[in-house]
């Protein structure tokens, strides 16, 4: 038999698909079951392509312990205690640091934008799979567990290369007036009257500019504000910058901001950017990173924001098997 090698770290945010921004949207909740019956299945992928080691962290939902529980792995099952619960993205944060600490050499992630955000804050270079499980889910992909945790398996086993079957995800790199710089893997939304924290979904009225890694019609969120005039894909350098609500004369576009909700949002502009180019958000108003509000800018504070490619590296599952398949490694 062949020796089993590589270990893989698994991630569900218990808060992702479950936050107040749903009450004011049609989206529907992904419960801790569903997410244990994701893990259960991720496991099942990665155990069948041979990896040495499945890492899950633990929490009071028991998302990834109770989805290992009972099921027979040829992997060692190892549980990583990340710390005390703040019931936000440092859980994220702390469950992916002890597990590069373990020595973990892919990530599944389990999650929206937000979630995938908080990993990439405190490790940028991270392989991973990245599972849509949350609200805004432009990073991640809709992909069928059981093919995540498997080509995240042949990776990390090493029986398919990470460099020719992933790429670096782009970021936004926010330095703000006041404070330690911060990033956001999707878009970076200046908004005027509103507040730190706020977890409603974004009044259109209050959008001010946004600058996008990926401009897409074909999404829910701020992404497809810049895709219906300026599209732009995650395989493309440098990022679309947005300017709303500026004149009577703007153009008037109707955007899905919240999965199955339509608003009018007034745009100026929508138009690329260069990866070298600084774009400046001045205050007052609240940045919001990925969805989340979390910079406050005073009075003529501003913030410098630049696209650069030094994001999680992120694997492509289709294109891992499809190797696989083409070397007989089934």
């Amino acid at each position: 038999m062949t020796a089993r090698r590589g270990r893989i770290g698994i991630i569900a945010n218990p808060m992702a698909g479950r936050d107040v921004r749903r009450l004011a949207a049609r989206a529907s909740e992904v419960t801790h079951q569903a997410k244990r019956e994701m893990v259960a299945r991720i496991a099942a992928g990665a155990d069948a392509a041979g990896v040495e080691c499945l890492a899950v962290h633990a929490e009071p939902w028991r998302i990834g312990t109770g989805a290992l529980e009972g099921m027979e792995l040829g992997a060692r099952v190892e549980v990583v205690e990340p710390g005390p619960l703040k019931h936000g993205g440092e859980d994220t944060a702390a469950a992916a640091l002890a597990m590069k600490a373990l020595g973990v050499t892919v990530l599944v992630v389990l999650g929206g934008d937000g979630t995938h955000r908080a990993v990439a804050q405190v490790w940028p270079e991270a392989p991973m799979v990245a599972v849509s499980t949350g609200t805004n889910n432009v990073f991640p992909s809709l992909v069928e567990p059981t093919l995540a945790g498997w080509a995240a398996g042949l990776v990390a086993s090493g029986k398919v290369p990470l460099a020719s079957h992933s790429r670096r995800s782009k970021v936004v790199r926010v330095r703000p007036y006041d404070g330690p710089a911060t990033l956001a893997l999707i878009d970076a939304v200046l908004l005027r009257n509103d507040h730190v924290g706020n977890r409603l979904p974004m009044a259109p009225e209050n959008i001010d500019r946004a600058l996008l890694t990926v401009a897409s019609p074909a999404s829910v969120g701020i992404s497809p504000l810049g895709g219906m005039l300026a599209p732009l894909s995650a395989h493309e350098d440098g990022g679309v910058l947005v300017t709303c609500n500026r004149s009577p004369s703007d153009r008037r576009l109707t955007v899905p901001l919240s999965p199955g909700r339509f608003w009018e949002v007034s745009v100026a502009e929508a138009h690329r950017v260069a990866s070298a180019v600084t774009v400046l958000f001045e205050g007052p108003g609240v940045i919001a990173l990925d969805g989340d509000r979390e910079i406050k800018l005073g009075h003529r504070e501003r913030a410098r924001l630049h696209v650069e490619r030094t994001g999680p590296r992120v694997i492509d599952v289709s294109a891992v098997l499809h190797t696989a398949a083409e070397a007989d490694l089934f």
